[in-house]
């Protein structure tokens, strides 16, 4: 017989709720500490916005001025008894007359507009002839270039009056977007306050207005002197042929080394040392690759220096780990049971990899190529020890063989050449081309996403 009066199990204990609707202290700490964990990952979210807003901000607000430029619209007189002297319209003897012939015309171009608006200056009574006059500095040094280029180009303007867009200077420019004030135009050598008051007045004339600069995005770079004339244009071609150098060895080499890596190498020491080996090249730094360039394909195979094909072939090396280690990992993604049914249907291996498996990686290689490429596009560190940073990008290449072998730049060595320039135009070109390249690869990633979804299949 049991005892009824015997000491029951958790005798003396406190009797816990048995209501489901009413929470204990130990499961109301739980959901305490659930509800902290939510509240740091919303911080860590909103902290990571925070600074990428602010990055966004300084990327735009510092860069966007780049991408207008301040501009003198003039009616210039070409005269012949300057520029064709005997009227043969010989277009060598019009190459005869040096750019410092343009200048008076400028100037009397300036002049005429002074008087046409009424504008009360002193610069009125500056010097027309010379080699030098007060008004020459509102002018770019290259507008004498951008005259005497459009006579070659047509000699037949010659002895008209002709509308010119002839580009300011970068501190007349800087002084209109707001990054010259008169406190520094004081210690400025070029300009004073009398050059200011003119273009001011020009400017609510209309004769003197910012645009928007699309010399800045097709155009070639400039020397120190001439700011206002640099663009990207060269550097973004260079870039473009360097990414077929990357894509046309990197793609290929890439998806057959992970092909045979994860499909068809035997398990042994030696394929497990290749694969550690990857793994290692993905976190080398990029300098360390640019060195090898330098070493392997300028010294030792005399390629051209600063030539693109060389760029490109230091950033395939860079980019290959990246792109193996991401398609071995999309074809491990494809289920075995894709495998096993190709093979028991009768298809060989290299059958059930190519018709079966490789299809189902697609989206997983297209994407990871994407990325390793916007990876080696934004890459400076090694197009520094190639010489592509000392390389000023003024011409266009000839044609696709000059453009692969010709000495030219890249949109990240661009920034870095402008960056550490003095002019404070460059600085804001060098922001400028920093919306250039991250419009770029946004661009890349958006195909990376948009491929990804078009070939993805479902098992």
């Amino acid at each position: 017989m049991t005892d009824a009066n015997a000491t029951q199990p958790g005798a003396g204990r406190p009797a816990r709720s048995s209501s489901l609707l009413q929470l204990d202290e130990r499961t109301r700490r739980r959901n305490a500490s659930e509800a902290r964990f939510r509240l740091y990952g919303m911080a860590a979210v909103g902290i990571g916005l925070a600074f990428l807003v602010m990055l966004l901000v300084a990327i735009l607000s510092n860069g966007l001025g780049a991408f207008q430029q301040t501009a003198f619209h003039l009616k210039i007189e070409l005269k012949q008894d300057v520029l064709d002297p005997n009227g043969n319209r010989d277009i060598d003897e019009i190459k005869d007359a040096k750019t410092f012939a343009y200048s008076p015309l400028i100037r009397e171009a300036v002049l005429r507009q002074i008087e046409a608006y009424g504008i009360d200056t002193p610069l009125s009574e500056a010097p027309v002839e010379g080699f030098s006059s007060p008004l020459d500095n509102l002018f770019s040094s290259g507008a004498r270039s951008t005259l005497r280029d459009r006579v070659i180009a047509n000699p037949d303007l010659i002895g008209q009056t002709v509308d010119f867009r002839i580009l300011a200077s970068s501190r007349v420019d800087g002084y209109l977007k707001g990054r010259v004030d008169r406190e520094s135009i004081a210690r400025d050598k070029n300009l004073d306050t009398v050059h200011l008051d003119l273009v001011d007045a020009l400017h609510e004339q209309g004769a003197v207005e910012k645009e928007f600069n699309w010399d800045f995005i097709t155009g070639p770079d400039a020397s120190d002197a001439r700011p206002e004339q640099a663009g990207m244009g060269v550097a973004m071609l260079g870039s473009f042929f360097m990414m077929l150098v990357v894509l046309g060895f990197s793609l290929p080499i890439g998806v057959a080394a992970s092909i045979y890596l994860e499909e068809f190498a035997p398990r042994n020491r030696f394929t497990d040392l290749i694969e550690v080996n990857i793994s290692n090249l993905a976190a080398v730094p990029s300098i360390v690759f640019g060195i090898l360039g330098l070493a392997v394909f300028i010294q030792f195979a005399h390629l051209p220096q600063s030539a693109p094909l060389v760029g490109g072939l230091v950033l395939t090396l860079m980019t290959l780990p990246t792109i193996i280690i991401s398609t071995r990992a999309s074809l491990q993604s494809v289920p075995p049971s894709i495998r096993d049914a190709a093979l028991g249907v009768g298809a060989s291996k290299m059958q059930s990899v190519f018709h079966h498996v490789l299809p189902l990686a697609m989206p997983g290689i297209l994407t990871g190529t994407i990325i390793g490429l916007a990876q080696a596009l934004g890459e400076t560190a090694p197009l520094l020890l190639i010489g592509m940073v000392g390389y000023i990008a003024s011409n266009y290449p000839g044609g696709v063989a000059e453009g692969f072998l010709a000495p030219n730049s890249a949109m990240p060595a661009q920034i870095y050449e402008w960056a550490k320039r003095a002019d404070p135009a460059f600085y804001e070109r060098a922001w400028g081309g920093i919306i250039i390249l991250l419009g770029f690869l946004m661009t890349m990633n958006i195909i990376a996403i948009i491929l990804r979804r078009r070939f993805e299949r479902r098992w």
